[in-house]
C-alpha cells in the first residue's frame, strides 16, 4: 500500500497535480469519514485542482500586468468629481470593449481618477482572464527607444503588443519629440483594430499636437486610428489629492 502511495504522488508531482497531492491525505481520510465514493472523492480533489489553478493564473495576469497598486472600482468616491458619467464606466467594467479590440479614453486633470480608474478596469480584465500592461506613455517611449538604439526595437514592440489590453498613463504630463511621438505612433497604429487600449490624459483633444512636438500631421494620423473604435470618457472638478486644502 505504502509503495502504492508513494507511486501516486510520484505521478501527482511528476503531472504537477500540486492541490491534489499536498490535500491527497486530508480528502481521503475527509472521503472516509463521510463515506464518500470513489467518484465523489476524485470529484472534490479536481474541484479543488481547477480552482488552484484559476487563482494561480489570475495571480499571475496580476503580476505581468505590473499595476503600481491595484485599484477597484468600489474604492472610487463618486460624490467627488464634479462632473462623471457613471453609467458609462460602470459599463465600461463589463469588458465589452475588449473582446470588440475598442479603446478608452479618460480625459481629465490631475487628481480626478483617471489613473485609479483604468487600473481598476484592467484589474478586472486579469480577474476575467484577460491579459493586460499596464505602463506610462513615457516609459513606453524610453523603452523603445533604448530598444532602437541596440537594434532591438521589434521585439520591445511586441511586448505593447502583445497584451489583449494596453493601458498607457499619464500621455500629455510631459512633452514628447519628434522621435518619441514616432515610437510610440508605433504602438498605437499596430494596435489598432488588433487590440484594446486605455489611454488617460490630462489634455483635450485640440491640445494633443502640443504633446507630440506640434507634429499636426502625426497627431490627426494618431487620433484617426485612436478614435474610431472608441469611447471618451471625461471627468471634471477639483483635484481629490488636494481635498484638504480645497475644504479648509
Amino acid at each position: 500500500m505504502s509503495k502504492s502511495n508513494d507511486d501516486l504522488k510520484q505521478n501527482l508531482e511528476y503531472l504537477k497535480l500540486q492541490y491534489i497531492l499536498e490535500h491527497l491525505e486530508e480528502t481521503t481520510l475527509q472521503a472516509s469519514r463521510k463515506k464518500w465514493s470513489h467518484i465523489d472523492c476524485l470529484t472534490h480533489l479536481i474541484a479543488g485542482e481547477a480552482e488552484f489553478r484559476r487563482d494561480r493564473s489570475i495571480q499571475r495576469r496580476i503580476s505581468q500586468a505590473r499595476f503600481p497598486v491595484i485599484k477597484t472600482l468600489e474604492q472610487f468616491r463618486w460624490s467627488w468629481p464634479k462632473k462623471i458619467n457613471r453609467p458609462a464606466i460602470q459599463h465600461v467594467f463589463h469588458l465589452k470593449f475588449i473582446a470588440n479590440k475598442e479603446n478608452i479614453i479618460f480625459l481629465a486633470g490631475v487628481g480626478l481618477g483617471k489613473t485609479h480608474m483604468a487600473t481598476a478596469i484592467g484589474y478586472q480584465a486579469c480577474l476575467k482572464g484577460h491579459s493586460v500592461l499596464f505602463t506610462t506613455a513615457i516609459d513606453v517611449i524610453n523603452a523603445m527607444s533604448a530598444a532602437q538604439k541596440v537594434g532591438n526595437l521589434k521585439n520591445e514592440l511586441k511586448k505593447y503588443l502583445r497584451p489583449e489590453l494596453l493601458i498607457l498613463d499619464e500621455l500629455g504630463y510631459l512633452p514628447i519629440d519628434k522621435t518619441g511621438a514616432d515610437l510610440l505612433f508605433q504602438v498605437i497604429s499596430h494596435r489598432y483594430e488588433r487590440g484594446s487600449m486605455i489611454i488617460t490624459s490630462n489634455r483635450a483633444f485640440k491640445h494633443w499636437p502640443e504633446i507630440f512636438n506640434n507634429d499636426s500631421t502625426l497627431t490627426s494620423a494618431l487620433l484617426d486610428r485612436l478614435l474610431h473604435h472608441s469611447e471618451t470618457i471625461l471627468i471634471e472638478g477639483d483635484s481629490y489629492r488636494m481635498k484638504d486644502r480645497i475644504e479648509n
